[in-house]
Formats: C-alpha cells, sequence, structure tokens
C-alpha cells in the first residue's frame, strides 16, 4: 500500500474491536464499541501558517494514537482494510511505553 496523505492528514489503521465485552459477554459486530486508538501509517507534510510558513507534524508513522469516537470520518478501503483519515487536530495524543 502506498499512500501519501497532503497538508495535516494523517492516515490511521484502528486498533482491533474487542469481541466480549468486561463481563465476558461475546458482543455482535454491529454492537461492539469501535476503539479509538489507531497506528500511524502515513502523514503529510505538514500545515501551511497565514504567513506561508509550513508548521510542521508533531507525530510520526508508527506512533499509537488516541482520538475521539467521532474522528476520522473519513474512511478509506485500501487493499481491503478501512483506514481513518483525519486532520492532526482531531488526535488527542500519542501513547507512549
Amino acid at each position: 500500500m502506498n499512500i501519501r496523505p497532503l497538508h495535516d492528514r494523517v492516515v490511521i489503521r484502528r486498533n482491533q474491536e474487542e469481541a466480549t465485552s468486561a463481563g465476558g459477554i461475546v458482543l455482535p459486530g454491529s454492537a461492539a464499541e469501535k476503539p479509538n486508538q489507531g497506528e500511524v501509517l502515513a502523514v503529510g507534510p505538514g500545515r501551511v501558517t497565514s504567513n506561508g510558513e509550513l508548521q510542521t507534524m508533531s507525530i510520526k508513522a508508527g506512533d499509537t494514537v488516541l482520538f475521539g469516537p467521532y474522528a476520522g470520518n473519513n474512511t478509506a478501503k485500501i487493499d481491503g482494510e478501512e483506514l481513518l483519515i483525519m486532520s492532526e487536530s482531531e488526535i488527542y495524543g500519542v501513547l507512549e511505553g
């Protein structure tokens, strides 16, 4: 897969959905909550500021990030895999450690 996002866009592979609840009940795919974590696959060069300078991205490919439940409404199916495409500003933080 080769994808190069533009500007401050980020391509993310969402972590796998949980198949069971905390109590051990198996949930069907439609009832399972989508995880709000994922792995960054590709990042754009950055955002152009109002004075014309390029503000570089603060995340990089390979980072595990945390985002909101309604972030990344833009999806793309590439090589049979559904990927999220979102702006850097929709990402809450990078998980470390």
